[in-house]
């Protein structure tokens, strides 16, 4: 039996696959370049380093590609919370989660991060309203890019609080560093 035809987004999926492949194996040689190509760079190079660019990840306010004086946080997670659009297994209202958390409800809704303290050694969740920042990552994190957003603004964050509030996103660097392998959060 042969297989179906891909989709036209499978395809591009794929092909976005095997350039990042060659980004990979040009890294693992040590010619990769992000920046400016060096002047010895040959034409294979140039191009390969283009798509490399091109591939990094997909941009979003809070990227960090622009506010470089603003330092990232490493994300084991997130979620986003909206009027009507819970994460799965989230069987409370927008409003009962708000008033649990400790926040007033917002049309826009707000995203919670799951991170550590400065020194990594407890887990905090900030609740802030950088809804729009949440879903670009999460676009890279379905790619498998471990990006993170750079540091709200005082003016974002509504709160902070001890532990992990869930069920979370995973990060690929937050799979890795919890050995969760995509397992829900406890």
């Amino acid at each position: 039996m042969t297989a179906p035809e891909p989709t036209e987004p499978d395809h591009l999926r794929e092909i976005e696959r095997l350039a990042h492949r060659v980004t990979l194996e040009a890294s693992a040689e040590g010619w990769l370049s992000h920046r400016g190509d060096p002047e010895e760079a040959t034409p294979l190079q140039r191009s390969v380093n283009a798509l490399a660019r091109a591939l990094r990840h997909y941009h979003f306010e809070g990227d960090g590609c622009l506010e470089e004086d603003r330092p990232p946080v490493r994300l084991v997670g997130a979620s986003v919370l909206k009027p009507g659009v819970m994460p799965a297994g989230v069987d409370e209202s927008y409003e009962a989660v708000c008033a649990r958390i400790g926040v007033e409800p917002r049309e826009e809704g707000w995203a919670l991060w799951n991170t550590w303290d400065r020194d990594g050694d407890v887990r905090v969740t900030m609740v802030v309203s950088a809804v729009a920042t949440t879903e670009g990552l999460f676009a890279n994190w379905a790619r498998g890019r471990a990006v993170d957003p750079v540091t709200p603004l005082p003016s974002q964050v509504a709160l902070v609080r001890h532990g992990w509030i869930g069920p979370m996103t995973f990060s690929p660097r937050g799979v890795g560093r919890t050995g969760r392998g995509g397992l829900p959060a406890a």
